[in-house]
């Protein structure tokens, strides 16, 4: 380090000293004196034209008496002294009223004059330099190119540690019993148990894999190497390897550790199922992995944490035990975990007296906890946009309709026709999911446009369910269609607004059929295998296992499922229209309602409906 300081400072300096010279050179004089010969200088002065003269070491700086303001120049001979010179000449210089000041040479005007000289040899001296020190740049990173790029976390200072983590707290207690095994390994030595070699993470995306690993590091105390997936693969095959062989030596050599591998399907995926054959840079990373973890060395404390979304697309060689024995599952957070994130969330926010964090939890289902997180932050950006002190509910209910829908777009210009278009559809949706008992119960409808959708209709649970019975799906597909029939009662023709609706309502029911057994005619198997390309990352084709016969018959009974449940949506509008026209109503006057007053609404008598059909079309 003290090397590449001092080779940096006479860089510096080299260039310091250039900028100085050029800048004497350019600046230092202003007018460059004429010069003449030392023969012209005794003529002048013999016939009395010379009225001052200069001596600066070999130079004679000559002031004509007629022009002072003029500056001629001469050199006499070395170590002769002018009034020798003008002796010689025949001249008095007392006689001939010459002023003559001898002035001693300036030993810094000596040194920039050598410098000056030297100046292209020191310019291209630093050039070469800078060209050296380029090339040995060149030959350090060359040479640290199969070194791990993991980042060491010493564990001293955390900052985040498993009080920062809720809503997984069975993760948690996997997790911190790795954390004592590290600090205390003697209580589980003494029972004869050993330190777990890898524990992968499994979840979806946003659960908090990676901050429960960083709540991991703060919390053991030990060294802790950070890497993700994708910095082991690079263009030339065997530098993820050496970048493995690198990373598992840094965490032997400071063992106790942890080694934490994010995105591990990076690099961890199938073998031979992608391009490249047996050679291709990401199956030698991961054939280095697997050997790391194989556990050569029983006394090595290094702990391998992994995380990712896509478990089932890893190699089964580096799941087995005594690779990865742990797997831990971050889901979804319930009810309970949901309000505890939030609670951790909102810690240092003013939040108003109306919050309750219960019934925002409540409103969020299906949300993960970056998804929380982000609730909580576009709640208090509200707030702050509104000038209050403090965060309302208000704000909250507002951020879940721009965390699942997007900002609302109240500038968009569209029709009074439309409008009633959109009033009508969005009460189908919300007539149905309130009057079929399967449904889910509606809570909020809005015909203000938001995203790319011109209204829509939210309905949350009245509980966290993991299982879809036949009955739910049934209604729910019931519910979809309710807007797009209410449309067709209504103005006797249908619109592209329930273009997604449809999209869903297929695929709920082809998902009934080819996935769940739920067909009364085909029974209880599946059809059909999707099959991935690894390489390509992605689901893209379907093996079909089953005969043209049945196939006809899937579409027949996806057709049937649709039919049917739009015949119950169908019945429940008419049944209940003048519920709808009132809702329709409502929704054209005061564009949402939700809460305790969309419930009074579903419960108000409905005005008669004279008139309501003709002035509707």
């Amino acid at each position: 380090m003290g090397g590449k300081w001092l080779s940096n400072t006479f860089v510096y300096v080299v260039i310091f000293v250039a900028v100085i010279a050029i800048f004497f050179t350019v600046f230092a004089s202003g007018e460059t004196p004429r010069e003449i010969t030392l023969t012209q200088v005794l003529d002048m002065t013999e016939r009395g034209d010379v009225s001052r003269i200069v001596v600066e070491g070999d130079k004679l700086l000559v002031t004509p008496r007629l022009s002072p303001n003029e500056q001629l120049t001469a050199t006499k001979e070395p170590g002769s002294s002018v009034f020798e010179v003008l002796e010689a000449g025949g001249i008095d210089p007392v006689a001939s009223g010459v002023q003559i000041e001898v002035k001693r040479s300036s030993g810094l005007g000596n040194l920039f004059a050598i410098l000056l000289q030297f100046l292209p040899l020191i310019f291209f001296g630093a050039i070469l330099l800078f060209m050296m020190r380029q090339a040995q740049g060149t030959n350090n990173q060359a040479m640290g190119f199969g070194r791990s790029k993991a980042r060491m976390l010493t564990g001293n200072r955390p900052t985040v540690t498993f009080t920062d983590v809720a809503g997984v707290e069975e993760s948690k207690t996997e997790l911190q019993e790795i954390v004592e095994f590290l600090k205390y390994p003697e209580r589980f030595l003494a029972l004869g148990a050993h330190i777990p070699k890898g524990v992968l993470m499994v979840g979806p995306p946003g659960t908090g894999k990676t901050l429960l690993s960083r709540a991991v590091a703060g919390e053991a105390g030990v060294p802790f190497f950070s890497i993700s997936g994708s910095e082991f693969v690079e263009m030339f095959v065997g530098v993820g390897a050496s970048r493995v062989r690198d990373l598992f030596d840094q965490a032997k050599r400071n063992s106790p550790s942890i080694v934490f591998v994010d995105e591990i399907d990076a690099v961890g995926r199938h073998r031979g199922a992608g391009l490249g054959g047996g050679h291709d840079e990401r199956e030698q990373t991961l054939n280095q992995i697997l050997v790391e973890m194989d556990g050569f060395d029983t006394n090595t404390n290094v702990i391998v944490i992994a995380a990712t979304n896509r478990p089932d697309i890893l190699d089964p060689a580096l799941l087995r035990p005594g690779r990865f024995d742990r797997r831990v599952v971050l889901d979804l957070p319930d009810i309970n975990g949901r309000v505890s994130i939030l609670k951790v969330h909102t810690q240092g926010k003013p939040l108003g007296a109306d919050v309750d964090l219960e019934e925002v939890a409540r409103a969020t289902p299906g949300f993960s906890g970056a998804d929380l997180a982000n609730l909580v932050n576009e709640a208090a950006i509200l707030a702050a946009r509104r000038t209050k002190k403090v965060v309302e509910f208000a704000e909250f209910a507002e951020s879940v309709d721009r965390v699942i829908m997007g900002p609302e777009r109240r500038t968009r210009v569209i029709s009074q026709k439309e409008k009633e278009i959109v009033a009508y559809h969005e009460g189908g949706h919300a007539l149905v999911g309130h009057v079929l008992p399967f449904a889910d119960p509606v809570q909020k409808i809005t015909i203000v446009s938001r995203g790319m959708a011109a209204g829509y209709t939210r309905s949350v649970p009245e509980e966290d369910r993991i299982f879809m019975s036949r009955s739910q799906f049934m209604d729910r597909m019931a519910m979809a269609l309710g807007g797009r029939l209410a449309e067709e009662i209504t103005f006797g023709d249908a619109t592209t607004g329930a273009g997604n609706d449809i999209q869903e309502v297929t695929r709920m029911a082809r998902a009934m059929v080819t996935r769940y057994g739920m067909s009364d005619k085909l029974g209880p198997r599946t059809f059909g295998k999707s099959e991935e390309l690894v390489f390509l990352g992605r689901e893209i084709s379907e093996q079909r296992d089953y005969s043209e016969r049945v196939a006809q018959e899937i579409d027949d009974e996806v057709n049937s499922l649709i039919l049917e449940a739009s015949a119950r949506a169908k019945r429940v509008l008419n049944d209940n229209y003048a519920k709808l026209v009132q809702v329709a109503r409502y929704l054209m006057k005061n564009e949402t309602v939700e809460g305790k007053a969309l419930r009074e609404l579903f419960d108000s008598d409905a005005p008669p409906l004279e008139g309501a059909v003709a002035a509707a079309g």
